[in-house]
């Protein structure tokens, strides 16, 4: 009686043991959804174990795993990654009306039955239906121009961009500017540097160094200028283009606000008028006609008392800097490196997929704290999946329509739509691309705060590390580690496969 006893409890522990173990397995190959199949398996207990006295023959169903779409087979440690396309949905010209425009992707997600902001999800198809490799969290990386607000003044505008709507962009700051033909950004400094990259137009600069030398140029568009911090200088339009000139400025301070510049006219209206008088060695009429509050912009028109009526101040009667040549000479000489930077002529590398022009401290001397590329994307192109190893990036996409997953280590990784007008902003060593998803090229500017442009392609790591650890680790054939590229690709053509 008790030997049976005994063997009816070890018959009853085996069979917990399969009935925990078979349905584990299963489960696991399930929920990695790129498993192979297995087919079902009738395991007898009876004939286990010939020691074992079992009264009936047992039988326990191992259920067979639920293959994937792609369903390429199992690795020794984890399961291998889903291959299914993640592109985005939709774009920007799709019918807003048209039911693709939704937050669903495959089985996932559900219609919007509220209020929804159609203009919004258009621009946006990677937020509203990210691709399924998108996982955890990432702070936001995309600010348009379009919602900064924007300063208005007699002769142009300028919108900013700083951690007060972007917060992540702790390194750097911009601003977006405009000036008519003529007008003025009146004289002024910083305490951080200014870079500046022309969208059209040209404009004049002028600045004076701390030893005396003074500076004017020209610059057009695609060209740069460039400002250590504290160093006094101006900006005007010139009437080259009948719209005056646009720009992009760049601060190293992700804080900066143009609200805080150091402007000659606010300077000079809170000063004692008898202090100014001897400054000067003057009469007290000589400033009696100064500004009692900042110009910031406006139009260059001679300065007339009392000032002729607002409708007399058309664009006809602005006055546009004269030539370059035309400027004081100064007993000490001037500026030994030049504050501007024409890269508008700067000799292009050209790739299969795009172009690239890099610019810093080695070419542009001046520029220590800013260096910048100007890339662009041929339709289905990318520029290679790098990161940064040591700078943040601040990005401005000036045509055309990217896309940008951000991978932000431990799982995280966020995917972006940009389009011209937008910035993006990708912390330092963070992996990401930027991918061309529309019909024309796609432009963008590559800005970091540092004096050396740098960044490490992830096509060349694995083509110069050891092909048997690459191997371990992807599982690679030789064809394909044969195609890794020993020299940065930068930016890839849209078809690589041949």
């Amino acid at each position: 009686m008790l030997s049976i006893r005994v063997s009816f409890l070890l018959s009853i522990a085996y069979l917990g043991k399969l009935g925990v173990c078979a349905p584990a397995a299963s489960s696991a190959a399930s929920a990695s959804g790129s498993a192979a199949p297995v087919s079902s398996t009738s395991v007898s207990v009876s004939s286990v174990s010939s020691s074992t006295a079992v009264t009936s023959a047992s039988t326990v169903e191992i259920p067979p795993a639920t293959p994937a779409s792609s369903a390429p087979g199992s690795s020794a440690t984890v399961p291998f990654a889903d291959t299914d396309p993640n592109l985005p949905l939709w774009g920007p010209d799709t019918n807003p009306n048209d039911p693709v425009v939704a937050p669903i992707r495959g089985q996932l997600g559900a219609p919007i039955l509220g209020p929804d902001n159609k203009p919004v999800d258009l621009q946006n198809p990677d937020l509203l239906a990210p691709p399924t490799t998108d996982h955890g969290s990432v702070s936001n990386a995309k600010w348009p121009f379009s919602l900064s607000h924007n300063r208005m003044q007699t002769g142009g505008w300028a919108r900013q961009e700083n951690t007060g709507v972007m917060p992540i962009a702790t390194k750097m700051a911009s601003v977006n500017m405009r000036l008519e033909p003529g007008a003025i950004r009146e004289l002024h400094w910083h305490k951080t540097s200014e870079w500046a990259y022309v969208l059209k137009g040209s404009t004049q600069v002028t600045a004076v160094d701390g030893e005396g030398r003074n500076f004017v140029a020209t610059v057009g568009p695609g060209d740069l200028w460039f400002f250590p911090p504290g160093i006094p200088h101006s900006l005007q339009a010139t009437n080259d283009t009948e719209g005056g000139s646009e720009f992009i400025l760049v601060f190293d301070d992700g804080a900066f606000s143009e609200d805080s510049t150091f402007l000659l006219t606010d300077w000079l209206s809170h000063v004692p008028a008898e202090v100014i008088q001897r400054n000067f060695g003057v009469n007290q009429d000589a400033f009696a006609h100064i500004p009692a509050e900042e110009l910031y912009i406006f139009p260059g028109i001679s300065r007339q008392y009392p000032p002729p009526p607002l409708s007399v101040r058309s664009l006809r009667r602005y006055t546009v800097p004269g030539p370059d040549s035309d400027a004081p000479q100064s007993p000490q000489g001037t500026v030994p490196d030049p504050y501007t930077f024409a890269l508008s002529k700067l000799n292009t590398t050209t790739t299969p997929g795009g172009t690239v022009k890099i610019v810093d401290s080695s070419i542009f001397k001046v520029s220590t704290t800013i260096a910048a590329a100007e890339v662009t994307v041929n339709p289905g192109g990318i520029r290679e999946l790098h990161w940064h190893p040591t700078m943040d990036e601040w990005s401005f996409f000036i045509e055309g329509e990217g896309r940008v997953t951000i991978f932000a280590s431990q799982g995280n990784a966020r995917t972006f739509d940009y389009q011209a007008g937008d910035i993006g902003y990708v912390p330092t060593a963070m992996g990401h691309y930027v991918e061309n998803i529309g019909n024309t090229t796609l432009r963008f500017l590559e800005i970091f705060n540092t004096d050396r442009f740098q960044d490490i392609s992830l096509n060349q790591w694995l083509a110069l590390t050891p092909p048997d650890l690459v191997k371990a680790h992807l599982n690679l054939d030789d064809a394909t580690i044969a195609k890794l590229s020993k020299t940065k690709p930068i930016v890839m053509g849209p078809d690589t496969s041949n």
